[in-house]
Formats: C-alpha cells, structure tokens, sequence
C-alpha cells in the first residue's frame, strides 16, 4: 500500500510526471533503434554473429553495455562508449593541459566548449572504432549475408555507426536536460537491464537444460548471493566519513550568521566506477594479444586466469587511488572553508587543514579501492562457480555499480521531488542518497 501510495504521489506532481513520460519515450525510441540493423545486412544471418558474443569475454562485455544492439549489428552497436571514452579524455586533459584547465574555471561558457570539444573527439574515437566492428563483421558472418559489399557498404555502415552514436548521445543529452536523471548514465543502465533477462534464462537453460542435473536449491543461492552483492554495493556507493566543521559566527544587522557545526561527506569511494572502466580498457590489450596464440602468454592472460584477474585487482586499487587524486581537492575545499569561516576543531586552517583533509582520504580509499577491486573481479568468481557467463556479469564489475550508483541517482531526484511537495519520501526512515548527494 505504501508503494502504491508514493506512485500515485508521484503522478500528482505534474512537473515530475511530464519528466518521467519524457525520459520513459526516449528511452524506448533508444531500445528500438538497438534492432534496427545496418543497412545492406541481412538480419537472419546475425545468429552466427550472436554465438560469437556468447563465447567470449570482451564481446559480452560490450554487448551488455550496448544494451544487445553489439550482437544485433544494429545501428546503435558501439552504443554510447565511445562518448564515455572521449569524456574521460577530455577530463584528464583538464588535469595536463592550460587550454583545458583554463576552460574548466570559465563556468558555464567554459562547459559548452569542453562538450563541443568532446564531441569532435567521439567522432574521431567513431572512426577508429567503427571499422573495427565492421572487420569483425565480415570475419563472423558469411559473405552471402551482405546485401551490399566492398568500400559501398564500409561507407555506408560507418556513416550509419557514426550517427547512430551520435543520436543516442543527443539522446541522453536531452534526457538530462529535460527528463530525470543523467540521460547518459539512464542509456547505459537501460542497456544493461536490458539483457538482464536474457542472461537469466541463459543460466536457467544452462543449470536446467538436457545434458545437467538442474536444482532448484543452487539457483535460489545464486540470486540470494546476487542480492547480497547488491546490498554490498549500494553501502560502498553510499558510504561517507563526516568531518565535523565549525563555522564562526558573524552579526550583520539584528541577523546572526554561522555558529553552526556541518559536515563534509568525504565519499569512501569518491572514483564510483571510473577505475574499473580504465583497468578495463587496459586489460583489453593482454585479452586481444591471449586470442592471437596458444602459448603461455594467451594462457596467463585469458579472462579467467589468475594472474589476468590479480593484474586487473591491483589496476582498480591504483586507478582508484588515482582519480580520487583528481577529483578530490583537499587545498582547495581547505581554502573554500577558510574564506567562509569554517574551520575543523582541533585543526587550524590552511595547510594543516588540507593535509589532514588529505590524510583522511588517504586512509578511507584504502579499504574503498580494496572493495572496489573485489567487486570488479567477483564476475570471475562467479563463472567458476558454474554459473553462466552471461549472467555472471550481473554479480559484480562496471555493469553492478553502473546499476546501483544510477537507480540510488534517479531515485534521489525523484525522492527531492516528492519531499519538495511535501509527500512523504521513498524510503520510510532516513533519504536516499545518489552519487550527487553524497
């Protein structure tokens, strides 16, 4: 009854409803356009295409994030990655480059020229990427299946990829400016639970088909295990270490300013899942070299290996170490507390304020990039246990912390929709805090 009287809460705040009807057509226009496959291919010939993906590691990887559209050859197959590639470049080049830093601190003006510039950059990355989809293409399915052929058909899949990318990018653009949510975070998530169902009948005809002795009693473990995974994951999203702040007090006129104790939320892991997709992206190169042979490197590095899953364990723990760095600016907030009056009792502004700001997030990262770490290998784990590969990515990696760290995001908004009307929140005790009010 509480669940059904928060929906209709939700539908009486007419500003909230038009955002979600919004945000609910475009994303079903994105699931539509992810089975519209490229022209000059025959669409019965994609079962070859499919069963590729099932067997290897990388490719399920990416079709999951594709939301299917990857094994579908469809338009959108490249999905939004290259955007989030591009992104993630341009976000370090504002960390080396004047240029880019210099447009950091211009605000609003200096945004707009950051997402221009990523933009070019997607499409550079499109360019890269797209031929090397179509080579895969014409390297899994049979040469009867191209309706068109040779430098026609590359040039007209390529044109295709590219605005297919491009679309869905304008898409979640416009889901953030007008939907709920962050539209590109919304896209990837989409994409995700999309094949959600599928994996889970795979494990099901895998643990129940022919040729195994199915239980009942193991699949209810695996999902039992899946949800605790789940709770682990959203306390780690929403873990924080509150550093007491006393603000002085100031009179101005009859009105008294200050004198008040707050808290800064120092996040326990303040990289969210930025150090799994950089591991990744690095361990593709020993995953593509461990396909070219058989020795004793494709060994060593195969995607279940020990030593594959050790090197991608100490990746995420430095990676994450990495782009808390980054993001975190402990001069920074020290001087910002400084200008405003705050100061940590016991500690005196300045620089002793941000080294022992920069302490604290040194010792908190430890056991969040440890955590962080266990989390991305845990699919692995999974697969050993018998359970499908497909399924398996559901138990840990990117695709769980994508999943946990959007829905906590969208369901914060909605929540501050809810209280702002004076409706009671989604949550009986306590509010729900998403990767923005943390």
């Amino acid at each position: 009854m509480k669940f059904i009287e928060t929906l209709k809460n939700i539908f009486k705040i007419e500003e909230l409803r038009q955002k979600l009807v919004y945000t609910i057509l475009l994303v079903l226009v994105y699931r539509f356009g992810s089975y519209v496959v490229i022209p000059g291919i025959n669409p019965v010939a994609l079962a070859e295409l499919g069963s590729q993906v099932d067997s290897s590691g990388l490719l399920t990887l990416l079709d999951i994030f594709s939301g299917g559209a990857f094994s579908n050859a469809s338009v959108f197959a490249l999905g939004i990655m290259p955007y989030i590639s591009a992104s993630i470049v341009i976000q370090l080049l504002g960390i080396i480059w004047p240029y880019f830093q210099k447009l950091q601190k211009e605000g609003e003006s200096g945004r707009k020229k950051m997402n221009q510039w990523t933009r070019y950059l997607t499409i550079i990355v499109l360019c890269l990427q797209g031929p090397a989809y179509l080579a895969n293409l014409h390297g899994q399915i049979p040469a009867e299946a191209f309706v068109l052929s040779g430098p026609l058909f590359t040039a007209v899949a390529l044109m295709c990829l590219i605005a297919g990318t491009m679309f869905t990018m304008w898409l979640g653009e416009k889901i953030t400016d007008k939907g709920i949510g962050n539209g590109v975070s919304l896209i990837i998530m989409v994409g995700i639970i999309a094949r959600l169902p599928f994996a889970f009948w795979s494990e099901i005809t895998t643990r129940f088909g022919a040729n195994s002795a199915g239980s009942v009693v193991m699949l209810v473990v695996e999902l039992v295990l899946l949800y605790l995974i789940f709770m682990a994951a959203i306390a780690l999203v929403q873990a924080v270490r509150k550093v007491p702040v006393q603000y002085a007090k100031r009179i101005v006129g009859n009105k008294q300013y200050g004198g008040v104790r707050q808290y800064i939320p120092l996040k326990i892991n303040a990289a969210g899942v930025m150090p799994i997709i950089f591991a990744q992206a690095l361990m593709f190169i020993p995953m593509l070299f461990s396909g070219m042979g058989n020795g004793g490197f494709a060994a060593a590095f195969a995607y279940e290996s020990f030593w594959y899953n050790l090197v991608f364990f100490l990746l995420v723990v430095a990676f994450t170490y990495f782009y808390t760095a980054i993001t975190v600016n402990p001069v920074m907030m020290a001087e910002d507390m400084k200008r405003n009056g705050g100061f940590i009792p016991g500690v005196k502004p300045g620089k002793q304020t941000a080294s022992y700001l920069d302490d604290i997030m040194t010792r908190i990262t430890l056991p969040g990039s440890i955590f962080l770490a266990i989390i991305a290998i845990l699919p692995t784990f999974a697969t050993k246990l018998g359970i499908n590969q497909q399924f398996a990515y559901f138990f840990g990696g990117t695709s769980l912390l994508i999943l946990v760290g959007v829905v906590l995001d969208t369901l914060r908004q909605i929540e501050s929709y809810l209280l702002s009307r004076h409706y009671d929140g989604l949550m009986k005790t306590g509010r729900i805090k998403g990767r923005g009010g943390m």
